[in-house]
């Protein structure tokens, strides 16, 4: 990963004809106290994000379908400020990012649904949609090669 301090996990997974099992978390492996789970459902197109904080620790992960990635450094006093990179997430590859306080992310639905979870880390109280900085997900400095032109966008994204 391109972005300082974002870090990525391919977790120990089982697979026989039942299906898949893998590991989300286990306390000790990271050193961060999490507090707060969070699960979004989306459909194919569906663009969520450019979306962060500057106080949580995020680990996200794709419980389901697949999604085209984005992680963007929105750190003004980081090496990487307003770098960003990319990766598919989905149920298929199981990979876990790491995002630090300050840097954002976006993903668009490749899959006809998902489902996308967070494990939030935060001092205080839970940093909502007055607490995060949005970045325009198509901001001409950034120049990222979405998959698609004309997502299914929120308010706050358009």
């Amino acid at each position: 990963m391109l972005i300082n301090d974002v870090k990525i996990f391919n977790p120990d997974f089982h697979s026989d004809i039942r299906g898949d099992l893998w590991t989300l978390w286990k306390r000790g492996e990271l050193d961060i106290d999490f507090i707060h789970d969070k699960v979004s459902t989306s459909k194919k197109n569906v663009l969520r994000g450019i979306h962060g904080d500057f106080k949580s620790s995020k680990l996200v992960t794709c419980l389901h379908g697949e999604l085209f990635f984005i992680v963007v450094d929105n750190r003004k006093d980081s090496s990487t400020f307003m770098l960003w990179d990319k990766l598919i997430l989905s149920s298929k590859n199981k990979k876990q990012v790491l995002l630090p306080p300050g840097v954002g992310n976006a993903f668009l639905v490749l899959s006809d649904k998902s489902v996308f979870y967070y494990k939030w880390a935060y001092p205080g109280k839970y940093p909502d949609v007055k607490d995060q900085f949005t970045i325009k997900w198509n901001d001409p400095r950034l120049k990222i090669p979405w998959p698609i032109d004309k997502p299914i966008l929120q308010e706050r994204d358009q």
